[in-house]
């Protein structure tokens, strides 16, 4: 899942992002409004994290001009404000949810893997496929009940294709979902990804659709 992060305080984004790299999540930071709209009009994020207070307009104008182009992004709203005036105006302009500063890591954990029950993208914590599950709270792979040990990186593959199971996920989706803004991409990056989890993986359980990507039978 590729989270946008709108935060111009860049210690509590640095920190942000660590956290939410380590829950098998790919983050991708700005830090003012217009170039959230910008990336937001690009396609590069399945959801936004916004803070309110930015440097060159309201996070509130971000997500009302988010909502009046039809866009249905998920949008948490990540601020100090903590009246419930704030909090109501927030929520009716569209927000999914609202959290307020200060708040704990594992809460805001909590309300993204919300977000992602309702896209569709986690419909329960325990992804099983055959003889594989995958705990998406627990970031852990079984095979036969027993531990995997896997990568970050492969980790990550895995449960972008297990949650996509029965759909041809693209190379491409694959590269956007594993890597942020910036960081350099081999050529064959995700084949050799595939190729590390083919060797722990029951034969033929990562199937290749050549020149498309890659794709996971539902059982």
């Amino acid at each position: 899942m590729r989270i946008l992060l709108v935060e111009d305080d860049i210690q509590l984004a640095d920190a942000l992002k660590t956290s939410l790299s380590h829950e098998g999540l790919t983050i991708n930071h700005v830090t003012s409004g217009a170039q959230a709209l910008s990336s937001i009009q690009a396609g590069d994020c399945d959801m936004l994290i916004l803070d309110l207070g930015l440097p060159d307009m309201d996070g509130i104008s971000v997500l009302k001009s988010i909502r009046n182009s039809k866009n249905l992004l998920p949008v948490l709203i990540l601020t100090a404000r903590d009246s419930m005036d704030d909090k109501i105006r927030g929520l009716d302009t569209g927000a999914d949810d609202y959290l307020i500063k200060p708040f704990e890591m594992q809460e805001l954990f909590a309300r993204i893997r919300v977000i992602e029950r309702r896209l569709g993208t986690a419909e329960q914590s325990v992804i099983s496929i055959g003889n594989v599950s995958l705990n998406t709270a627990e970031h852990s792979v079984t095979l036969d009940a027993q531990p995997l040990e896997l990568s970050k990186k492969d980790y990550m593959v895995l449960r972008s294709l297990m949650e996509n199971a029965g759909r041809v996920v693209s190379k491409d989706k694959l590269e956007s979902s594993l890597y942020e803004w910036g960081e350099e991409i081999s050529s064959n990056a995700i084949e050799v990804r595939i190729h590390h989890l083919r060797r722990k993986l029951p034969d033929g359980f990562i199937k290749t659709i050549h020149g498309v990507g890659y794709t996971i039978k539902k059982v």
